[in-house]
């Protein structure tokens, strides 16, 4: 490599045994003329995928492998990522870095340390977001058959709101483990990943076995782009400016049909985007969440709650729904703070009389009953006589920490 030309970085995610390091492994059997440097993460005591890799290239774990353990490294180990990955770059001279994180981890906190201001990004780029797939699991997952999880903190994620994660910023997701399904399997599975990620190339594979020049300097990561990548964003933006924003007052005529996309409908995956500017009921609302039908792939966005002054963020995938303060709305602070926040965003939509007070949801899926999800979601509006009369709505939604997981029965 050419003095001060910067190393281009691979990063893998993808869940607990779809087969990243059997990429790994099979990248640097068959890098070629490339010399690879690869760090590998584990989240337990033993750092058992490291050895996995250091045993199967035929390395000296110290001279090959930089090891992280016991953490994961887009969190607490930020600062030993950091650390071991400039170590690598001064001690040692390579091609590509491939960074393997561990299957709880997101790629997009990882990408951030070598994009942003630092000694990484002074000698690194950031090449390609690469996902690998457990596809029958992945299937399975968002076809309503995971075993439902309940959970009690924010820390605690469900792991198929994770995987959708991964697969939202990659640039390209490996279907791997493809000889244990069907061609419709994998065209669906495909038409999945294009809803969740429409730039995102998918490529089947088989024990990870790809073409390295694929995901080694293929210069496919845009750092400028990686947080607008997500299908559901692009869904609501489409929607915008499509159809505007709603911003009728209740009891007036309001604008809550939102867009709808089609993405390709030859396997029924497509998106349609909610707005309303008159908030749910709490008790309605959870219950809506709760009975959403396996169908629905994929949820997110930000929803007006009666009774409640804060921002709650919606992100639902596959049979887990989280909910989660976010901050109070703007409308609902003190006049010159409001002011303030407002001067700082002139293009922030602003109601008469409910400020920015107002529900965006996104929703992907499968041949899923959109007049039937929209007749679910008026159901459980606010109505005006509740709304009027000041009644007493029970329940709060989110609970008092903040976080509401809501678990779909399969």
């Amino acid at each position: 490599m050419e003095p001060n030309q910067k190393t281009p970085v691979s990063i893998l995610s993808g869940s607990l045994g779809a087969g990243k390091t059997t990429l790994l492994n099979h990248l640097l059997a068959t890098a070629g003329d490339r010399t690879l440097a690869t760090l590998v993460n584990d989240v337990g005591e033993v750092n058992v995928d490291a050895e996995l890799v250091a045993e199967g290239s035929e390395l000296e774990l110290e001279g090959g492998v930089a090891e992280l353990s016991n953490g994961c490294i887009c969190c607490e180990l930020q600062d030993d990522l950091e650390t071991a990955v400039v170590r690598l770059a001064r001690d040692r001279s390579f091609d590509h870095l491939v960074v393997e994180s561990s299957g709880i981890s997101e790629p997009a906190p990882v990408a951030r340390l070598f994009t942003t201001e630092s000694r990484v990004a002074a000698r690194y780029t950031v090449d390609t977001l690469v996902t690998v797939v457990d596809t029958p699991a992945f299937l399975e997952s968002f076809g309503g058959e995971e075993t439902p999880r309940r959970l009690g903190s924010e820390d605690d994620r469900p792991l198929s709101d994770l995987l959708v994660e991964q697969v939202e910023v990659s640039n390209v997701v490996l279907l791997n483990k493809a000889d244990l399904c069907t061609e419709s399997e994998l065209a669906a599975a495909a038409e999945l990943v294009g809803a969740l990620q429409p730039d995102a190339e998918t490529i089947p594979t088989e024990f990870s076995a790809v073409d390295p020049d694929r995901l080694l300097g293929a210069g496919l990561f845009d750092p400028k782009r990686v947080n607008d990548l997500p299908g559901w964003k692009r869904a609501l933006a489409a929607a915008a400016g499509d159809h505007g924003h709603g911003d009728g007052a209740i009891g007036e005529e309001r604008d809550d049909h939102g867009g709808h996309h089609h993405p390709d409908e030859v396997y029924g995956v497509s998106s349609f985007v909610y707005r309303s500017r008159q908030p749910f009921h709490p008790g309605r609302f959870a219950a809506f969440l709760e009975g959403l039908p396996p169908s629905v792939v994929r949820a997110k966005g930000t929803a007006w709650i009666a009774d409640n002054e804060m921002r709650v963020s919606i992100a639902q995938a596959g049979p887990s729904v989280r909910a989660t303060a976010r901050g109070p709305w703007i409308a609902s602070l003190p006049p010159v703070e409001r002011d303030m926040y407002r001067s700082n965003r002139p293009n922030l939509e602003w109601h008469d009389e409910h400020g920015d007070r107002q529900t965006e949801l996104v929703f992907i899926g499968t041949d899923y009953d959109e007049s039937a999800l929209r007749a679910g979601l008026e159901d459980a509006l606010v109505n005006d006589h509740e709304w009027s009369d000041d009644v007493d709505l029970e329940g709060r939604f989110p609970d008092e920490k903040g976080v509401e997981v809501v678990v779909r029965e399969p």
